[in-house]
């Protein structure tokens, strides 16, 4: 063969590989390629998009989105998605700037920054900002799924009906949880609805179900806690007999040990009352992965550790029993 029926046959035989490999199949094309900063995010998209989305989340489970950094493969995937979804109300706190500036250029949406602001709580480190855990009270949480609804929609409009009859389906199921919690929540004596946990991101539950909710950090996993904030928090489990405190999945529980450390000392028990979902949910392919079951999880950890009453299994008899 000459030189120029080698190049030729070089030629063609890179062509048919681009055609079998490089090119996305017809099915591959009618598919929203959604890229999701949080798990609970990602979870919307997939209950509202179903068939018509293939969705990554960059945080899985135990990950903190308050110090999360985006990394060369998470950019690389940002680049492909027809669209970003983010939470906003400063949780992906260092990833704040990268996000604002790709919405200049791309569908990037802040998902939770469309709630009203009379809805959202005051962040204690920060004045100009909101505590962005909204996903702790289902009802406010719907609104972000109505959220995610319309932003498929703006990118892929010939769908919405679709979308919107899954949005509809799924909020069915946010409010039915949303009762649930009403209901194994009310059930703890009132002198118990203290929730003491490894940082303030159960404010929204707190406000929403009538708990004290303390944190040993501040709303960001960011903040340091102190000996003076732990050794305040010793004194107020001893004085007020509280007998319960919580880990959380995504958050070291050196402080919450601390606590019960120093309550030890002083003669007190506090045992641990469970493992919360707090930033991030449980693992891929459970029930406990998606946000129906985290809330659940919660929910019924809480009421049971608590003094009130609750199925072991939860709402729907799912709780430890996988996806």
């Amino acid at each position: 063969m000459n030189r120029r029926g080698f190049f030729a046959a070089a030629a063609a035989v890179a062509f048919s590989v681009t055609l079998s490999v490089a090119q996305p199949s017809a099915h591959a094309e009618t598919r929203l390629n959604v890229v999701a900063t949080t798990g609970m995010i990602a979870d919307a998209v997939r209950q509202v998009g179903g068939d018509l989305v293939e969705v990554k989340a960059l945080m899985g489970p135990g990950v903190d989105p308050h110090a999360y950094r985006q990394t060369r493969t998470d950019i690389a995937a940002i680049t492909r998605a027809d669209l970003v979804l983010w939470h906003g109300l400063y949780l992906e706190a260092q990833m704040e700037d990268f996000m604002r500036d790709l919405a200049e250029r791309r569908n990037v949406v802040a998902v939770a920054e469309t709630l009203p602001e009379n809805m959202l709580l005051g962040h204690d480190d920060y004045d100009d900002k909101h505590d962005p855990h909204v996903w702790m009270n289902p009802n406010l949480w719907s609104k972000v799924v109505i959220a995610v609804r319309d932003a498929l929609t703006e990118v892929k409009p010939e769908a919405q009906e679709t979308f919107k009859a899954n949005a509809s389906a799924h909020l069915e199921d946010v409010a039915e949880l949303a009762q649930y919690k009403t209901t194994v929540l009310s059930s703890v004596p009132p002198e118990s609805r203290v929730l003491l946990s490894a940082h303030d991101a159960f404010n929204y539950f707190g406000s929403a179900y009538g708990f004290e909710v303390m944190g040993i950090q501040g709303i960001s996993t960011e903040s340091e806690a102190g000996l003076n904030r732990i050794s305040e928090l010793v004194d107020l489990l001893v004085e007020r007999n509280i007998s319960a405190v919580f880990v959380e999945s995504s958050v070291p529980d050196r402080n919450i040990r601390a606590v019960i450390e120093g309550a030890a000392a002083k003669g007190h028990t506090v045992t641990i009352g469970g493992e919360l979902f707090s930033d991030a949910m449980g693992e891929d392919g459970t029930y406990e992965g998606t946000y129906l079951g985290m809330i659940d999880h919660n929910a019924t950890i809480i009421a049971r550790a608590l003094g009130g009453e609750a199925p072991e299994n939860g709402m729907q008899g799912k709780l430890g029993a996988g996806s």
